[in-house]
């Protein structure tokens, strides 16, 4: 499951504060006002290890937000849990402080955040990390960032969309609940797999012992 250079991608999603469907919002008229005042929401922003869609950093807050100030207590948070080679980012976590965070502080090996076009345009960054980005850009590797959104997707569709907590603090406390229920689901799910193949090499290991012993007789 934890492969050997663990990589991880750092991504935001919103939750839903009300169980309200996007029809009933568009039947209201709400989906088709673009003055309409957006009503404040949940929001995580998560580490996911990409092999197994564990999240091993979660950090709640409010949105719409900028997603870069969570990058730190995001990723302080993950490499206590595991031990990062490579970081993925997009372009909302482009800043050299969260490169040098990752590299110098943390003990990371690679980050890969894409270049945010309003904070460089056609100049070339000034910092080294930002300008290695501009320089050498890894887009096979940072393509596996879509495994983030993959996760949130299925920690949606499993623990669905809407929170039941109504205050802030509460929802707070149900995110990180639905976090660890997320990551014992996986657990639950690799164990169960692990168990069924020790169970068949059990069976194989008898079967061939079986034809060895009548070979013999």
């Amino acid at each position: 499951m934890i492969d050997a250079a663990p990589v991880a991608a750092v991504d935001a999603t919103g939750l839903e504060a009300r169980h309200v469907s996007l029809y009933y919002r568009v039947r209201r008229g709400e989906a088709k006002r673009p003055r309409h005042r957006r009503r404040a929401w949940p929001k995580l922003t998560a580490v996911v290890h990409v092999r197994s869609h564990l999240i091993v950093g979660a950090v709640t807050g409010r949105g719409p937000t900028q997603d870069s100030p969570e990058f730190t207590p995001a990723l302080r948070q993950a490499v206590r849990v595991l031990r990062l080679d490579t970081v993925l980012g997009d372009a909302g976590y482009d800043a050299e402080h969260n490169h040098r965070l990752c590299r110098e502080a943390l003990g990371v090996r690679q980050t890969v955040i894409n270049l945010n076009p309003r904070n460089v345009g056609r100049r070339w960054p000034a910092t080294p990390y930002r300008r290695e980005m501009r320089r050498r850009f890894p887009r096979a590797l940072y393509h596996q960032r879509w495994h983030a959104e993959s996760a949130f997707s299925r920690h949606k569709r499993r623990l669905g969309s809407a929170l039941t907590a109504r205050r802030t603090a509460s929802q707070q406390r149900e995110t990180v609940l639905r976090v660890l229920t997320h990551n014992l689901m996986i657990l639950r799910r690799c164990g169960r797999r692990i168990s069924t193949e020790q169970a068949a090499n059990r069976t194989s290991a008898r079967g061939t012992g079986s034809r060895s012993g009548s070979s013999r007789a």
